[in-house]
């Protein structure tokens, strides 16, 4: 017999077999899924958990008319596989390929593009709103994960859609988990809500029973009324004006299609409670699902391979300072918003708890929560993607720059992100940090680089960014008991790397390392200019009187990034010269290969070497110009 999934080639041939036939098909899908992920790495476990959810929603909605928003991207795998590009998943996440997120334009079935979280209530608000005013009658869903639903904006959303009296359904997939294990008071209201269970199933036993005895059964239900609320507590989604149900088993696809089609009848904001586990179907996913996140390739039949003895990345760098920082000084503070394990802080996390606060997903709180430590004298690091921060921008501005409070800003996931693609690319830190007053930004170049310039920014008395990319650069890391451990570098100054002619290189960041290739034939100097804001303007003015052409280089947007900032100098210094800024163009990044991509926006030695060859085709070289297409 063929594969049902197979032979699906869109959500109508879904809608065409019967509900007898869907508990095979999850089967299948959930081991294509496996099957896929392991070849191409991705987000796994909590894709499997959201199968039968997928297959249910699909079943009972008119897809693509109506809409599915699915929060954050991370669970929509299976969404994919049911709309047209299963025989492309192997293409996932690489360059030319499909997506690891929603994207619109990929497919008519991702009705809006999420990778960051909790924005999928207030988008499938506004299409629920568009198809009332339009006069549609379309239906809009929205997915979203107990983590996300720890965010503000995920309550602003929902207070909204509880005044509208739109036809909205919100679904709560509530696995126990976002990527760091959940924390705060919602979580916990949300595990005790789950007791509610318990008493559904007895209500329905006793239904059974009762209806037997009618006079029996009248009472219950009398007495079902006045006793109510000491048994199940109202829901917190009620008071916000949506009707709630659940919670109901999340792997129960034909328990699923019932529901939904009850739900996809009834008008106004409704919510509905679906429990799931995460990496169902894979038992080393069920039980280590933080692991099995987003894993690389790996072998099914194996699991995960522990690393090798590798060079440390600048997370683990960052993860070390930030353990042996605190060891001296306990002022230290250090704050995530809801990731932990991406951001190197488990280990300090077990080693200092009473000093690590995982605030969930909630990036707004966590910058104004660390001014407000800062405000008490103590010394708070925020630990956060640069992606991520875009989401507190305000809170950067208004609550810690304004203020000058010393607050130091571990920005991860720097410059490119490769698979994951242009939501989380890290391309904007720069050109948006350095345009606020009291801020510096620290760019540094390799692991000893940045473990130095740690330290100088937990030395500063104002606000400090300390971008690094993800993985591992070129240096070998600091050890805490080394002499240099506990090196500050000079805030706000420069250094030439390497001495040359006529033309000058100023490297922002790890790019350093391709500009000195690239020196060697262009016989020219190379500095590492380290900070993007202050700007040295004591070594640009040095270096502009004794160089005709300048290049700066770095791994974030050009439109107001750093070498945005060395033309601001010279301005400044009434110095006239030939300048080629290089970085990622006026467009977003595509997803795929780190150095593929790298080499596609010609920020390696090569294009270093080819773009000043375009530029200045009569500027005579020490040595001949390799060129590169």
């Amino acid at each position: 017999m063929d594969a049902l999934l197979d032979w699906i080639k869109s959500p109508a041939h879904l809608r065409k077999l019967s509900r007898e036939s869907l508990p095979d098909l999850a089967q299948e899908l959930r081991q294509r899924l496996i099957d896929t992920v392991s070849q191409t790495g991705g987000h796994f476990s909590s894709n499997l958990g959201t199968v039968e959810l997928t297959i249910a929603l699909h079943y009972v909605f008119n897809t693509p008319e109506d809409r599915l928003v699915w929060d954050v991207g991370h669970q929509t795998y299976p969404h994919k596989m049911l709309t047209g590009r299963l025989d492309r998943m192997g293409t996932l996440r690489q360059h030319g390929g499909l997506s690891g997120f929603p994207r619109r334009e990929e497919s008519i079935y991702d009705a809006f593009g999420t990778a960051h979280s909790s924005t999928s209530i207030s988008a499938a608000l506004g299409m629920a709103m568009g198809a009332r005013q339009t006069g549609s009658k379309r239906k809009a869903v929205a997915i979203i994960g107990d983590g996300a639903l720890t965010a503000g904006m995920a309550f602003e959303a929902l207070n909204n859609a509880g005044a509208s009296d739109c036809d909205l359904l919100v679904i709560l997939n509530d696995n126990d988990m976002s990527i760091s294990p959940p924390v705060g008071a919602l979580n916990q209201y949300l595990g005790e809500l789950m007791s509610g269970r318990f008493y559904t199933e007895a209500k329905k036993i006793g239904e059974r029973v009762l209806r037997k005895a009618p006079p029996l059964f009248e009472l219950a239900r009398l007495l079902e009324q006045q006793t109510q609320s000491l048994v199940q507590p109202d829901t917190i989604f009620e008071k916000l004006g949506l009707t709630y149900t659940g919670p109901i088993d999340g792997h129960d696809v034909t328990g699923l299609v019932e529901t939904l089609t009850k739900l996809s009848a009834a008008s106004g904001p409704q919510f509905l409670h679906v429990v799931t586990r995460k990496g169902k179907g894979y038992e080393r996913a069920e039980d280590d699902p933080i692991s099995y996140h987003g894993p690389s390739k790996f072998d099914p039949a194996i699991g995960l391979v522990p690393a090798g003895q590798s060079k440390q990345t600048f997370t683990q760098v960052f993860g070390q300072w930030l353990c042996d920082t605190a060891e001296k000084d306990p002022r230290l503070v250090g704050i995530t918003p809801a990731m932990r394990e991406g951001s190197g802080m488990v280990a300090f996390s077990k080693r200092f708890p009473q000093r690590y606060h995982d605030v969930g997903i909630a990036e707004q709180h966590a910058v104004t929560f660390a001014a407000g430590l800062a405000c008490e004298g103590l010394k708070p690091v925020v630990a956060i993607y640069s992606t991520f921060l875009q989401r507190a921008y305000d809170q950067l501005i208004h609550d810690v720059a304004i203020q000058n409070l010393p607050v130091v800003f571990a920005l991860d996931r720097a410059g490119l992100v490769g698979p994951d693609g242009a939501t989380h690319a890290g391309m904007f830190d720069i050109a948006f940090t350095r345009c606020i007053p009291n801020m510096s930004v620290a760019c540094p170049a390799d692991e000893n680089e940045c473990r130095q310039l740690l330290n100088t920014a937990y030395a500063q008395n104002h606000p400090v960014t300390v971008r690094y990319p993800r993985g591992a650069g070129v240096g070998v890391a600091v050890q805490a008991d080394s002499p240099e451990a506990g090196d500050t570098l000079p805030l706000g100054k420069a250094a030439i790397c390497r001495q040359g002619e006529g033309l000058a290189i100023l490297a922002f960041g790890p790019l350093l390392y391709e500009a000195l290739k690239a020196a060697e034939s262009l016989n020219a100097t190379v500095v590492n200019m380290r900070w993007a804001k202050p700007i040295d303007l004591e070594m640009l003015e040095k270096v502009a009187q004794t160089h005709d052409r300048l290049i700066t280089i770095e791994d974030a947007t050009r439109n107001g990034g750093a070498g945005a900032a060395v033309l601001e100098g010279l301005q400044d210094l009434g110095i006239s010269r030939r300048v080629l800024v290089m970085g990622f163009e006026d467009a977003f990044t595509e997803h795929g290969d780190p150095k593929a991509l790298m080499a596609q926006y010609g920020l390696t030695a090569e294009g270093i070497q080819t773009r000043a060859a375009q530029v200045w085709p009569d500027a005579p070289p020490t040595t001949v110009l390799r060129r590169v297409s």
